[in-house]
């Protein structure tokens, strides 16, 4: 069932909000707009992304054409729009993701990610989601926006994350977030020699050239901060920790490059060396994401105010490519990822 031609202006999401189509002839007084604005105006209470998308991917037909978002209007052009409302339900549904609950009370949950899992649901990923696998085990986080989740990790990096199970914990982890009190903590091996420890300061925004790619910039993009230490320097290959202070997309793997210290096995960011022993080329094969792995992660608890401290084991991936790098070291394989805190990391997330 179709709503009728000529419905009243605006049309509000919520008349197709159960997924029905809408029909409609566009208004004389759009003549001359390009379809994008005459649409994001004609349903006000959608973003102008998400309608130019729907128009991109033919979910918007114009004289039962599909059109592009600069195409001009020339009048009395009838519209019809197929939302994918079904694909974005399913983004909501409970999905029995096996999950490794680190940490779990009544407002918060602290997980460790395996690579291969996404995030957020969204285009070609609306299912087999963490925030489908969080809403199985949780089902009470259905009342909470984005199923609790309050930061993210890469699709292929691993390691720990935090989610909220009660309003009060969101609102205060999104704060802290912003405060930049949430302590978070990674490893990861890079290419190169680099220093033994440094501070980069650089801007991240899209990269003009790829918008599925982020870039340092020299003027605009958000501030974005990264301290890191080596740990361990091999051949041609640096063990190094990372310490976030601001949270920006790809945030490591985009620092890490712009110093020339690419993360080993990078898709996006990273290069193709195999200038290596084979050894350590097999444990890079295995390896087939970027080597970047959340060990610890801190934060104060929402409610009881204590410092809530976490640290997980280096991702099994990780540990065999560190092994394959110590080798001639023979080293302890219960202990290849204990490097302990020498002091150089100032605490920034405890509170009085």
């Amino acid at each position: 069932m179709s709503l009728p031609i000529e419905p009243n202006f605006p049309i509000n999401a919520s008349d197709f909000a159960d997924g029905e189509s809408i029909i409609f002839t566009i208004p004389n007084k759009y003549i001359g707009f390009r379809t994008d604005a005459a649409i994001a105006e004609i349903i006000a209470d959608l973003s102008r992304t998400k309608l130019t998308n729907w128009l991109k991917d033919g979910h918007i037909l114009i004289n039962q054409k599909t059109a592009k978002p600069k195409d001009k209007i020339m009048g009395n052009e009838e519209f019809v729009i197929n939302p994918p409302f079904d694909e974005e339900k399913l983004s909501f549904a409970p999905e029995n993701i096996p999950l490794q609950i680190i940490y779990q009370d009544e407002h918060v949950i602290v997980i460790n990610k395996q690579a291969g899992l996404t995030v957020h649901p969204g285009a070609g990923n609306w299912t087999g989601t963490l925030l489908n696998g969080l809403l199985y085990h949780f089902p009470e986080l259905v009342q909470i926006p984005r199923a609790g989740i309050v930061h993210r990790l890469d699709k292929d990096t691993t390691g720990l994350m935090v989610v909220a199970r009660s309003f009060i914990a969101q609102i205060d982890l999104v704060q802290q977030l912003q405060n930049r009190s949430v302590n978070r903590i990674y490893r990861a091996f890079v290419e190169g020699y680099p220093f033994k420890e440094g501070i980069i300061k650089k801007n991240i925004g899209r990269d003009s050239n790829n918008r599925t790619k982020m870039t340092t910039l020299e003027h605009g993009g958000k501030e974005a901060i990264t301290r890191y230490r080596t740990l361990r320097q091999f051949d041609k290959i640096a063990y190094v920790e990372c310490k976030l202070e601001t949270g920006r997309t790809h945030q490591i793997r985009v620092h890490m490059k712009d110093k020339g210290h690419p993360l080993i096995a990078d898709p996006m960011y990273g290069t193709k060396k195999i200038n290596y022993s084979p050894e350590v080329v097999i444990a890079i094969e295995d390896l087939n994401r970027q080597a970047l792995h959340a060990i610890k992660l801190s934060f104060i608890h929402p409610v009881t105010k204590e410092v809530m401290s976490f640290k997980t084991r280096l991702a099994e991936d990780m540990r065999t490519l560190l092994s394959a790098l110590s080798f001639k070291d023979e080293p302890d394989l219960d202990n290849l990822d204990e490097y302990e805190d020498n002091g150089n990391w100032e605490v920034i997330y405890v509170r009085d």
